[in-house]
């Protein structure tokens, strides 16, 4: 609180003092109370004054509301430049002898024109804004962007997103790419996400039997969260085998990784301590037609030697 409190307090000294000086220009002496000079240019500090107080007050707020999620950047350099924008025009205005209320009224043919001569910018910053202001992510969140990459999100630029991925290393990809592709946010709205693997184990295994080895394993674990509480579905019935999902809640997505490697190697121990293995795969080798050979069968396991 008292880090906010500073950012606002430089801000509201030069609001005080340029709406102060406005305000009692007419008290002063002689040279300086009839000084149209003076005037105007204590009146754009105002304008900029407020300008400034006005973003900082904005950025405090959007701040707090974040939280541990804070809005990113792009967002509070847009409505700055945009405030800014606001008291340069008001500025422009008083100097060509409006009034801030004509200015102010006139801003949207400047900004127009100001937003065709610039517009190649504007298409290259535009799907920043779009995700700034829709926000389907934010600093510090783990995200996975179809196709392109997954990855810590670390900043949010004009033009660019950078996230730092698994492996440490930066990956600095274009917005406009970014809002093209499917975004899958690993951190909202909870930190913690459910996970799952695919098992495959013999016929002659019973459901019931599997079902409770796994969840006997998973009930060791570590890493994962025990509430809420693992789950063990089937999720086919092949001739291979019977297929089933395993579902665990990770608490951190940077540690699905280790969370996986843990689940496999419990399943894996208390499968072999049950003295169940992985169903076999029958592969059929068959010689040429005409060669009068016989066809052999070569079974092998997907998991273990028996």
């Amino acid at each position: 609180m008292l880090q906010h409190l500073r950012r606002l307090v430089l801000p509201f000294v030069a609001l005080a003092v340029t709406i102060g000086f406005v305000l009692h220009q007419s008290k002063f002496p002689e040279p300086l109370a009839d000084d149209e000079t003076l005037t105007f240019v204590a009146t754009a500090a105002a304008y900029f004054a407020v300008a400034w107080t006005a973003s900082r007050i904005i950025a405090v707020l959007l701040d707090k509301i974040g939280g541990r999620r804070p809005h990113p950047r792009l967002l509070k350099d847009l409505i700055s430049a945009f405030l800014f924008m606001m008291a340069f025009i008001a500025t422009t205005a008083l100097y060509l002898g409006q009034g801030a209320v004509g200015a102010l009224a006139g801003s949207g043919i400047i900004l127009a024109l100001l937003g065709f001569a610039i517009r190649n910018v504007v298409a290259d910053t535009l799907s920043g804004v779009a995700l700034a202001i829709e926000a389907p992510f934010r600093i510090g969140d783990w995200i996975d962007i179809e196709s392109l990459a997954r990855g810590k999100v670390i900043e949010i630029g004009w033009r660019t997103t950078r996230l730092q991925t698994l492996d440490a290393t930066y990956v600095i990809l274009p917005n406009s790419q970014i809002s093209r592709q499917r975004i899958t946010n690993y951190s909202a709205p909870k930190r913690e996400f459910r996970a799952q693997i695919q098992i495959t184990l013999d016929h002659v295994l019973p459901i019931e039997k599997a079902r409770e080895i796994i969840l006997q394993a998973l009930s060791e674990a570590k890493m994962i969260q025990q509430e809420p509480a693992a789950d063990v579905r089937v999720r086919s019935y092949e001739e291979s085998g019977i297929c089933y999902t395993v579902r665990y809640w990770v608490p951190r997505f940077e540690r699905a990784i280790d969370c996986r490697d843990e689940i496999f190697s419990l399943i894996d121990d208390g499968l072999r301590r049950a003295g169940s293995i992985a169903p076999y795969r029958r592969i059929q080798l068959v010689s040429p037609i005409g060669d009068g050979s016989v066809p052999e069968e070569i079974a092998t396991n997907s998991a273990e030697e028996r």
